[in-house]
């Protein structure tokens, strides 16, 4: 739900406000345990139930009626949220029919309504039966992720610094940190992505590309692994462009061959010179932009897919192709 349908999301940069006032003999409502993370509350108790525990836990309160068809709805899904949320919220249910007062002042006009309070404040909410998945989104918002085991940091952390020695051109020590990876998770598609890019580094095509296809269809879309199989493709390719020395001398006899500077462009990015490629794919189409239906600037843009989005060499190239394309 964006902010312009949530009539109780906050401003932007700040909380929500507002002046309310509730009972000033706060007590507990019956049939529920002080620590339990699901209860009702009543005008009276709306003060300890909700502002004074909303100081340690996020507290969402859902205004509800036994005559509210969407109530009905939402009740089981957002239980059923709260339950599995490892305690990061509690869940106050107020029946406006028995205590009208609190939705009065607040402005509830249509139910169900949920508004979070946290440190003592309405901070978020949101309006009507919501399916499950937002409801979760919505508690992500105002509660934070959650936690992560000691388990999942530890693979985070051997996937940023495997991922950290491949780039550096380590690859025993990258593909060791991938392969602990995937003895806890034979799963896990970004060690499955960063040891097919060890195994691309050490020229073993084929075993890469087993691996690769071991990823779900679906997640082939992630600009990473887009990357990876990408390189594969590229790679299977320079190993049928030729000698780059043959290549460079005959560039140095003709520098207007462009067939020889596109294979040999090719060449130095399978290499690693990345910034060298890119340059020798610009002289060809700063010479002649439309050589082979442009196919020094299709062959650019492979290789922005191949190093990611992201890599400073792409960054860097994109810029200057912008600059050729639109001077």
């Amino acid at each position: 739900m964006s902010d312009y349908d949530n009539p109780y999301a906050p401003a932007s940069g700040g909380q929500m406000s507002g002046t309310v006032t509730f009972g000033d003999k706060p007590k507990p409502a019956g049939g529920a345990a002080a620590g339990d993370l699901i209860k009702d509350t009543t005008t009276a108790g709306f003060t300890a139930d909700v502002l004074q525990a909303s100081r340690d836990v996020t507290v969402l309160v859902d205004f509800w009626a036994p005559w509210c068809g969407p109530c009905k709805q939402l009740t089981p899904v957002i239980e059923k949220v709260v339950r599995e949320s490892g305690g990061r919220v509690k869940l106050v249910k107020l029946n406006i029919d028995e205590h009208p007062a609190i939705p009065g002042q607040m402005g509830i006009q249509s139910i169900p309504a949920v508004v979070a309070f946290a440190k003592g404040k309405p901070v978020d909410g949101f309006m009507g039966a919501l399916p499950e998945s937002q409801v979760r989104e919505f508690i992500d918002r105002v509660a934070g992720p959650p936690a992560k085991s000691s388990e999942e940091e530890q693979v985070e952390q051997i996937l940023a610094q495997s991922r950290e020695a491949l780039a550096e051109g380590d690859v025993e020590t990258a593909a060791r940190g991938f392969g602990a990876i995937l003895q806890i998770d034979q799963g896990h598609v970004g060690a499955i992505t960063g040891m097919a890019g060890c195994m691309l580094a050490a020229g073993e095509l084929d075993r890469a590309e087993k691996l690769l296809n071991a990823i779900p269809a679906d997640s082939r879309k992630d600009p990473d692994i887009a990357s990876v199989f990408k390189r594969l493709e590229m790679a299977r390719e320079v190993a049928g462009l030729g000698d780059p020395v043959e290549l460079e001398a005959r560039l140095a006899s003709n520098p207007a061959d462009h067939e020889a500077r596109l294979k040999f462009a090719k060449i130095l990015n399978a290499q690693g010179y990345r910034e060298a490629a890119a340059d020798e794919l610009f002289t060809i189409m700063r010479k002649d932009r439309q050589w082979q239906d442009e196919a020094a600037r299709k062959a650019l843009l492979a290789f922005f897919e191949a190093w990611g989005p992201m890599d400073p060499a792409t960054l860097s190239a994109r810029r200057q192709l912008s600059s050729l394309l639109f001077s």
